[in-house]
């Protein structure tokens, strides 16, 4: 296996933990917030929801990003 494809697949699986447990913790969350888009705002989500997959799309674009710069 190549090293990078080990680390893509070792980011899927950590990424997507982190988004089952997301589902989990946010179950009895009470704060709900609306984003404002460019066009238009969304519905109405659990501020720790948008926070955590905000998260989780950071590592995942950041790794991806590393993984370019290192070919």
């Amino acid at each position: 296996m190549t090293p990078n494809f080990k680390r893509i697949i070792t980011q899927i699986i950590f990424n997507s933990s982190l988004f089952l447990m997301l589902f989990v913790g946010v179950q009895n969350s009470t704060t709900k917030s609306k984003v404002n888009l460019i066009i238009d705002e969304t519905v109405h989500l659990p501020l720790g929801f948008i926070v955590g997959v905000s998260f989780i799309f950071g590592s995942i674009s950041g790794n991806f990003i590393s993984i370019n710069l290192k070919q």
